[in-house]
């Protein structure tokens, strides 16, 4: 059972698509959110999801004191979970559900986030994240968190110019990095 967590809409449960998709833990996102409350402030931030799966990490954010979120979904099933997920919530305004694929959402000229969630699926490649990265890069705003989350036996994704690693931490089977915008050296 996936749930949110704490906030406006804590303990809504959420639903999981049937086998598409591989839900971030209640005990992962918990520690993701403690990494980010160390270091900044939700309220009122700009988030996007990538992957967005159930749609969880979006919709927990929101439910911190995030501005708005999009949740990024290719596939129509789990993105069909994850508006009712978001109906579940009563978030409808504050949260968009984009069903595209990451890198079509991104090129379209996405963007300005704060907050950026990439928790693809865990057999996409080390080289396929990081791409993923650099086309998130244009989309920052200045001081932008980036989380990433892969598989524990994944090796860390190498970081474009204009993002620094913060955090690297393994939490079971997943590995979750943190990043920060920063500006890139002239």
């Amino acid at each position: 059972m996936t749930r949110i967590i704490a906030g406006e809409f804590r303990g809504r449960r959420l639903g999981v698509p049937a086998e598409s998709t591989r839900p971030t833990s209640d005990r992962v996102r918990e520690a993701v959110f403690s990494m980010l409350g160390a270091r900044a402030d939700l309220d009122g931030l700009r988030v996007l999801d990538l992957y967005a799966g159930t749609g969880a990490l979006g919709i927990e954010a929101v439910s911190r004191g995030a501005a708005s979120a999009v949740l990024v979904e290719a596939d129509r099933r789990a993105a069909r979970v994850v508006r009712d997920n978001v109906a579940i919530c009563r978030a409808g305004n504050r949260v968009r559900v984009v069903d595209r694929t990451v890198e079509s959402f991104l090129t379209a000229g996405a963007g300005p986030f704060d907050l950026v969630f990439i928790d693809p699926p865990y057999d996409l490649s080390s080289d396929d994240v990081a791409a993923i990265l650099a086309l998130v890069l244009p989309a920052l705003t200045d001081g932008a968190w980036v989380v990433v989350e892969r598989g524990s036996r994944s090796v860390a994704v190498d970081l474009p110019d204009g993002l620094e690693a913060v955090a690297d931490k393994k939490y079971g089977d997943s590995r979750v990095q943190l990043a920060h915008r920063v500006d890139s050296p002239s």
